[in-house]
Formats: C-alpha cells, structure tokens, sequence
C-alpha cells in the first residue's frame, strides 16, 4: 500500500485514531448477545443479516482503502477488525440457529460476499478506467452507507408511535452519533468526500435519536407491548465512517436494565 499515513494531514490522524477507538468499540457492542446465544444455545430469534450487512461493509471499505492506497491505512485497520468480528458473530450463529436461518444465513452471505462483492471488484478492476476507479468505487461505497443509514427509520418511527425508548440505548445512540461526527471530520480533513459524506447522514439519524431519548425517556412501555409481545429492535451500529452495521429483529420486551446489555458502556 502506497504512502500509509501522510503527515500532510495531522488532524485527519488524529480523527482516524478516535474513529478507529469509537468503531472497535461499537463492533464488541453485540458481544453481550452472542454470550446470552451461547449461554441459552439459542438465537432466540436474532436475524443474521445485519452481520452478514456488516461484514460486507467492512470488506468493501477495505477495498476501497486499498485501491486509494494513501491515507488510508486507519480504514484498513478498523475494517479488518471489524471483518474478524462479524465473521465470528455469524460462525456463532450458524452454530446455534435453527436449520431454516443457517440455510438462509448461507444463501445471504454467499450471495452478498461473495457473489456481489466479486462482482463490484471485477467491474473496478476490469470495467473502469485506472484514473475513474477510485471515483467508481467511492460512490458505490457511499450509496450502500446512505442506504443502510436508513435503517434507524423504523426505529425512531416506533419511538414517536409508543412514546418509549425502551428499546433504544442512548448510550448506543451517542456513540453512534460521535463516530459519524469523528468519521466526517477524517474524511473532511483527509479530503475523501466518499468518506465524509455519508457521516452527515449518519449526524442527523443519530441525533435525532438522542432527542427523542430525552423526550421520551421517562415513559413506559405501553401494556399491549410489553405483555407477552415482542419489541422491534433496529439499531444502526455505525462501524465506522461507512462501514455500518444495521441491526435489526426482534428482543423480548424487557427493563430497562437488560436493553442496556446492548450499550457500549
């Protein structure tokens, strides 16, 4: 890889440490699931798509990374990170669901790793012109993060239609929001616009949660929910500047405490 880190830009070191510390530790926020999946030899449910989502991301921002070859070494770092952990992530869960989600846990991740991920890579490689393929690549990276930045849509949707956060971590969500804010200001100050510009969008979802928290954080589930039902859980673990990681399912209704599993402190 040409170049590393260039020195030119000391602040976008600086940012990509910080995203780099922020990310790892929204990568290990699942962590507290898989042991209660390990611990119960249950998935109790969880989807398997957000990690096989997020695992892509990571892989496609590696490439992206290496077909930059300057300044990105700290997009390097942190998606290889994250591709050893969601790879982990999804070995756990082939192990312990049902016959019916490893099927389609296989069938997903066959087609998005490596069927649309080989294909992305030859239409780069082979397809583009050397001078149009970083821009080529660049913007493929950012239509997929804005279309997985969408998913805290049905989230903040279901917080104003039952008045709770009982299912939405504001640990989770300010931590997301600092990540988008730290990824933007790396790709602000490296100049990589393909990194900066999804970060806006990923500012505005999480503040957004963090105001409906302070809105709604003292009202209770509603009893139709909350007895016997299941509450939708759709969380966007922004894994980095683009690398994102949308979680979504369904979780038993439970305290406050136990959603807290999910924080990242």
């Amino acid at each position: 890889m040409a170049g590393g880190l260039s020195l030119e830009h000391p602040w976008a070191f600086t940012f990509g440490i910080l995203g780099n510390v922020i990310s790892f530790m929204v990568y290990l926020a699942p962590l507290t699931t898989f042991y209660r999946v390990y611990k119960k030899k249950s998935t109790e449910g969880f989807q398997s798509l957000p990690y096989v989502v997020a695992l892509f991301s990571s892989m496609l921002w590696i490439f992206y990374a290496f077909i930059k070859g300057h300044d990105a070494l700290l997009l390097i770092t942190i998606n290889s990170f994250g591709c050893v952990v969601e790879t982990i992530y999804i070995i756990v869960y082939l192990i312990y669901a049902p016959k019916k989600a490893r099927v389609h846990t296989i069938k997903m991740f066959s087609l998005l790793n490596f069927g649309l991920f080989s294909l992305i890579v030859l239409c780069t490689l082979l397809v583009s012109k050397a001078s149009l393929r970083l821009k080529v690549l660049g913007w493929i990276c950012v239509a997929f993060s804005v279309s997985v930045f969408a998913a805290p849509l049905s989230i903040i949707r279901l917080v104003i239609r039952t008045k709770s956060v009982e299912f939405m971590p504001f640990s989770l969500s300010f931590f997301l929001t600092l990540s988008a804010v730290v990824w933007f200001s790396f790709g602000l100050f490296s100049k990589d616009i393909y990194v900066a510009l999804p970060n806006i969008l990923g500012f505005i979802f999480g503040a957004v949660q963090m105001v409906l928290y302070i809105i709604f954080k003292d009202t209770k589930v509603p009893a139709n929910l909350a007895e016997g039902n299941k509450l939708p859980e759709n969380m966007l673990e922004i894994s980095k500047l683009g690398p994102c990681e949308p979680v979504h399912g369904d979780v038993e209704a439970k305290p406050q405490a136990t959603n807290n599993e999910m924080s990242l402190v």
